[in-house]
């Protein structure tokens, strides 16, 4: 009869240890749905885009990149819960974009214009990859465009003196260039002697 009594005392001991780690790991699960939905979502279907549905716009109107006035950027896709951007960047001819770092890697593709940057005058097809060690400067004597992907923030970080003291070394090909790289020349010889 004791046998009997301790396997159903045992028993019954097993059942409410089942119970309560069933009741865990439902609450577990619960916690894990309510995390899921407190997340940050993002639509990843399946998507093509046509150029000409996205505007141009100023970097200045979302604050993307912080640098100096003039870039252009098309954001074809952000994705906050990766922290990816994919954009087309468009600088003006005469253009420098100062020696910086972000908190981000980019994978850049030229794909009009030109690029001038580590001692490479880069066109169309040509490929810059970048990490959070200081990079640049880079040039674009003639204008460009660019389709580049961030992943990570995006936000660059310059001095301006570095900007502002900026010798160029590559020449414009183009008339646009030549006015250009001599109006952005023009610009920064008035900001130096305005910090004076």
């Amino acid at each position: 009869m004791k046998a009997k009594k301790k396997v159903a005392t045992k028993a019954k001991a097993n059942k409410k240890v089942a119970v309560k780690a069933k009741a865990k790991k439902s609450a577990a699960t619960k916690r894990k749905a309510v995390k899921r939905a407190a997340a940050p979502r993002y639509d990843h279907t399946f998507r093509a885009i046509y150029d000409r549905d996205i505007p141009w716009e100023n970097d200045d109107v979302r604050g993307i990149l912080k640098l100096p006035p003039g870039v252009q950027v098309k954001v074809l896709n952000y994705d906050p819960v990766m922290n990816r951007i994919d954009m087309k960047q468009r600088f003006p001819a005469g253009y420098v974009e100062p020696k910086h770092t972000h908190k981000s890697w980019h994978s850049i593709l030229v794909t009009k214009g030109r690029m001038c940057v580590a001692g490479k005058d880069l066109h169309p097809g040509d490929y810059v990859f970048g990490w959070d060690i200081p990079h640049g400067p880079y040039e674009y004597p003639d204008g460009c465009e660019v389709f580049i992907v961030y992943m990570g923030d995006a936000t660059h970080v310059w001095e301006k003196q570095d900007l502002l003291k900026h010798r160029n070394i590559w020449n414009p090909e183009t008339e646009e260039g030549k006015q250009g790289v001599v109006a952005h020349i023009k610009k920064r010889s008035s900001d130096v002697s305005k910090a004076k």
